[in-house]
């Protein structure tokens, strides 16, 4: 093939980052302006912050794979009909939190070459929080203990009671294993009538915000704790 006045032609990824879900699959951005097929091309996909960065690369009209990093094996495509009309997008099937990061998008054909970046965010959506009554304090307030686990990025958090209210709370614990964040974290209710709570984690990076809720409700008088007072101290039994 020939390209001439080879100036004019352009890589453009997307101006936007590129928003992904964990565990789903995304599209990655890149075409040659104006189009033009890039069958006859070297086309590299690499990850520029990793000292392995090799994503996936096309050359001498096939894909090869030796120098792929382990974590890509098996999970990126370029569609060969596409590479006709200038189109070298890259779909990443099963999106994980260490996917998120920029890529380049490499294209050479003999001694012109370009590229463009695509910054990926990726979102994990953990599992709806689990919320238990972990007995009463002193006071005679209920304990509300809520657990989530598997959220990136980190979410927001809020207790609502049953108007929709915030409610005060304190988080005991936060993890950050297996790139996503777990959560434990309480709340005391006063009320001893009904108590109807609920937990939001919401992630607002991606353009549909995701929501993981659970609500709790329990009647003093089906939940049965005995207790005895000793020295002015609150035991459970």
């Amino acid at each position: 093939m020939s390209m001439d006045n080879i100036e004019q032609y352009k890589v453009v990824g997307p101006k936007d980052p590129v928003f992904a879900v964990a565990g789903e699959d995304v599209i990655l951005p890149c075409f040659v302006k104006p189009s033009i097929s890039v069958v006859d091309m070297r086309v590299e996909w690499f990850r520029p912050d990793l000292k392995d960065s090799q994503v996936h690369l096309y050359d001498d009209h096939v894909d090869k794979y030796t120098d792929q990093i382990q974590s890509y094996r098996e999970r990126t495509k370029l569609n060969h009909q596409e590479l006709q009309r200038g189109n070298a997008s890259l779909k990443l099937s099963s999106v994980r939190v260490s996917d998120e990061g920029l890529y380049k998008c490499f294209i050479q054909y003999k001694s012109w070459s370009d590229d463009a970046t695509v910054n990926v965010k990726v979102e994990a959506v953990g599992r709806p929080p689990v919320i238990t009554v972990d007995g009463f304090d002193h006071s005679g307030g209920l304990h509300l203990q809520c657990e989530s686990e598997g959220w990136y990025p980190e979410p927001d958090l809020e207790w609502l009671n049953s108007e929709g209210n915030s409610v005060n709370y304190r988080i005991n614990t936060v993890e950050y294993r297996m790139n996503t964040f777990n959560y434990r974290m309480n709340t005391v209710n006063y009320s001893m009538n009904t108590v109807n709570y609920r937990m939001n984690a919401v992630n607002y990076r991606m353009n549909a915000v995701n929501y993981r809720m659970n609500t709790v409700n329990y009647r003093m008088n089906t939940v049965n704790y005995r207790w005895r007072r000793a020295a002015g101290v609150m035991v459970y039994l």
